[in-house]
């Protein structure tokens, strides 16, 4: 499976970059120091290579809080890892870790 999203109904994909993260094992969209261009409805788009399909979720909006409330994402750390990760030699290993807030 591989995970991406689209916003406002574009066909284009949101574009990974130093302030937005897709994560290939959630599939969650992380996107760090909100700005005011970032409102509106994001859709996550999952596609099963293998099957030659994709799959729409329903779209998620995104709202700017003016009220300095953090709600369910105050500061931490999160880090989710399995007790083991195995890499093959002179292979790249991925660990995904972020500071939410």
């Amino acid at each position: 499976l591989s995970f991406a999203w689209t916003f406002n109904n574009n066909t284009l994909y949101v574009q990974e970059d130093r302030r937005r993260f897709v994560s290939q094992e959630t599939g969650n969209l992380y996107i760090a120091k909100v700005e005011p261009w970032d409102v509106g409805n994001y859709t996550c788009v999952v596609t099963n290579s293998k099957a030659g399909r994709s799959v729409q979720g329903p779209p998620t909006p995104l709202t700017l809080r003016s009220d300095g409330v953090m709600g369910e994402y105050e500061p931490k750390i999160e880090a989710r890892f399995p007790e083991m990760t195995y890499a093959a030699k002179d292979s790249s290993a991925k660990l995904e870790c972020f500071a939410l807030g």
